[in-house]
């Protein structure tokens, strides 16, 4: 395993519709090991493959506070969405920076696994947020252009929060 460099907002791979996976070969893998372990360096809770300058349709994601229960999701498609959730996202190719994003509540997507597998996974809140962010990375797009309002810089928002617990 290897930890890859992760590519940041204005370079032009994140701007690309990644490529279909036609089989689960041992790079496919190491690829996804890879992803893992900058996924977790990071700090983030996914990862996708244009992130790392390859397009190829994988992510990868693990919203578990422990951060040991990693899914691989190839070829991922989400097959339906139900409700709306708001909420702060960021991104590790948007270093330093959040800001309000509507996911759908719920998400069902279908995606091949490791093993050749086609799975189906259901999705909800913050599960359902990060699928959502990560399959929009698969075709070019990043959370900063669902934004509403601003973006801001992560430095205000912990000035902000600092605050309410003084006035608490």
């Amino acid at each position: 395993m290897a930890l890859r460099k992760i590519r940041i907002q204005g370079e032009e791979i994140l701007g690309k519709r990644a490529k279909e996976i036609p089989e689960i070969t041992q790079r496919i893998k190491d690829l996804a090991a890879d992803m893992i372990e900058t996924m977790y360096d990071a700090e983030g809770v996914g990862l996708a493959a244009p992130q790392v300058g390859i397009l190829k349709r994988i992510v990868v994601i693990d919203v578990t506070p422990e951060q040991n229960s990693p899914i691989v999701l190839i070829n991922p498609v989400i097959t339906a969405t139900e409700g709306t959730q708001t909420g702060w996202e960021g991104c590790l190719s948007v270093p330093g920076k959040s800001g309000q994003v509507t996911r759908p509540q719920k998400v069902t997507a279908e995606y091949t696994d490791l093993d050749g597998n086609r799975v189906q996974i259901e999705a909800e809140d913050f599960l359902a947020r990060a699928v959502c962010h990560e399959l929009d990375h698969l075709d070019g797009h990043l959370y900063t252009e669902k934004v509403e309002g601003r973006l801001y810089d992560n430095s205000e928002l912990r000035d902000e929060s600092e605050d309410e617990e003084e006035t608490e």
